[in-house]
């Protein structure tokens, strides 16, 4: 092959190699976007389908009513006493016992813990509660109110109807009205018949 030949060739060669580059990139695309078209959006006629949730459900009313009876007996002296008895109890025998029978030796750190886990329930307990009953509260004012709107509404309307009745009333005449109108007339008579007879005795 002649020198010119070679160097015509390799000039050429590049433009019948395969473009690798653009099939690089396009395998590249397919790896990142396996599904080119998006997928179909859900059908707002039909109910959503229930995600997997990883943690536990619970009934938020059966919960509540839970804390406001936990909350009722930790406000109780019951609760109190109980608790007295329990940790005089405890301190008493981490104290009196043989070493190898106590569990919870001075300064009684397990006691400490314990304690420390209950307040620490204790307050969210209560706290839900009073929210639970503040809610209550909320709920019966709003009802009262309405309640004392509608009262307010059904006494000025009879107010109302009673004026009307009294004014209707003025123009109507009364048993008292119609019995004073008859002993007028009643009298009126009697003085006219005496006043007739004591002209014909003066005539006379």
């Amino acid at each position: 092959m002649r020198p010119g030949d070679r160097d015509r060739a390799r000039a050429t060669a590049p433009a019948l190699r395969p473009d690798r580059s653009a099939d690089r990139a396009k395998a590249e695309s397919a790896a990142v976007h396996p599904h080119p078209h998006p997928s179909p959006r859900a059908r707002l006629d039909l109910p959503r389908v229930k995600r997997a949730r990883w943690l536990p459900e619970y009934d938020p009313e059966a919960f509540g009513r839970l804390s406001e009876r936990i909350a009722r007996f930790l406000g109780t002296g019951r609760f109190i006493v109980w608790m007295t008895v329990v940790i005089i109890v405890w301190v008493v025998w981490n104290t009196s016992v043989p070493g190898h029978l106590r569990f919870d030796s001075y300064p009684f750190i397990f006691l400490t813990l314990v304690l420390s886990l209950q307040a620490s329930y204790a307050a969210p307990l209560i706290l839900l509660a009073q929210n639970r009953q503040d809610d209550r509260d909320r709920v019966n004012l709003e009802q009262d109110r309405k309640q004392n709107e509608r009262s307010i509404a059904d006494t000025e309307y009879l107010t109302r109807e009673i004026a009307g009745l009294r004014m209707g009333l003025g123009e109507v005449a009364t048993r008292d009205w119609i019995r004073s109108e008859f002993e007028e007339l009643v009298k009126e008579l009697e003085q006219r018949r005496v006043f007739p007879a004591e002209s014909e005795e003066g005539d006379r």
